[in-house]
């Protein structure tokens, strides 16, 4: 049965850490309760629920659906969302409560993780803006044609490796803090690079390339130019620098200057083809994806998803 147009769904997307799941969750209740806003939650217990329980939202008819989680799991929300018809999907509205281990795309927006209060108001607002999405086309080991779609950014080689180094790290150390900056500093010394071939624009780039990050959202600092709404993706191309380079990378990374590093070559486009990019293993919105067989296409879909902006 359908539910009143004004009734959120709300999914909730624990994470791990210092603070209690339960704990935070009573925070956003408590702060959802006092502004009377009726809203009907469900909890994911994986990562692998979560796009099981957003097909069950848009079934059950919530015309706005808010995430409180990050990066991976609003990955999931718009992908279940565009696979939906135009008409369903030009309904319902996304939202997010940050909750996330980066949060990247929520802090594009302003949304804060600690100012729950803030976030709500806001979401109460339903001020909608219709933004764009990435699109990574490729086929995949049993020769099936497959894709999927993006919000912030798609990373191809070194950063992919971290991500999956962090993965194999927290087993041993738990945290993700932890897991995150062992990662960084095992890559710092095991500098990988790809030969790569891509075309971008009318550039043809043929050569070893340490990692690319294609954004439409800031890409974790990597496309920090780059926003969700002008039909284009900002693309970062890092070639190998040498140690001391890596060093002052990182650092114009973390202070928000990662296009001013010397290795940093930085396009504006609409598609790239990536023709090869040889073991060099692909993120998604912070997840590890499974590396495409062959050449692969990514672009950009303009305007496709509702999603609550602050006012």
């Amino acid at each position: 049965m359908a539910v009143e147009t004004t009734r959120w769904g709300i999914l909730y997307c624990p994470k791990n850490g210092l603070t209690s799941p339960r704990k935070r969750w009573e925070k956003i209740s408590h702060a959802l309760d006092v502004r009377k806003v009726q809203y009907d939650m469900v909890q994911s217990e994986t990562a692998e629920s979560v796009e099981r329980l957003i097909k069950m939202m848009i079934s059950n008819g919530y015309k706005t659906i808010v995430i409180v989680g990050g990066d991976s799991a609003l990955n999931d929300a718009v992908n279940c969302l565009m696979m939906e018809d135009k008409s369903v999907r030009e309904e319902i509205a996304l939202g997010v409560i940050p909750n996330g281990l980066m949060n990247d795309f929520a802090r594009f927006w302003d949304f804060d993780e600690d100012r729950i209060e803030q976030t709500i108001d806001w979401l109460m607002l339903h001020r909608v803006r219709k933004i764009d999405l990435g699109c990574i086309r490729y086929t995949n080991a049993n020769g099936d044609r497959c894709h999927r779609y993006f919000l912030n950014c798609i990373n191809i080689g070194m950063t992919a490796d971290i991500m999956n180094l962090r993965r194999q790290t927290r087993r041993l150390f738990g945290s993700r803090t932890l897991s995150f900056i062992t990662s960084l500093f095992v890559m710092l010394f095991h500098r990988m690079e790809y030969k790569m071939k891509l075309q971008i624009n009318s550039d043809v780039i043929d050569r070893k390339v340490m990692t690319m990050c294609i954004g439409s959202g800031p890409g974790y600092g990597q496309t920090p130019n780059a926003v969700p709404y002008n039909g284009m993706l900002d693309v970062s191309v890092v070639y190998h620098p040498e140690v001391v380079q890596l060093i002052e990378g990182v650092w114009l990374l973390v202070t928000g200057r990662f296009l001013n590093h010397r290795s940093v070559h930085p396009y504006r486009t609409q598609e790239i083809q990536v023709e090869y990019a040889k073991h060099a293993m692909v993120g998604i919105d912070g997840r590890l994806m499974k590396t495409p067989v062959g050449s692969y296409r990514i672009n950009v879909e303009q305007e496709v998803i509702n999603f609550l902006i602050p006012a």
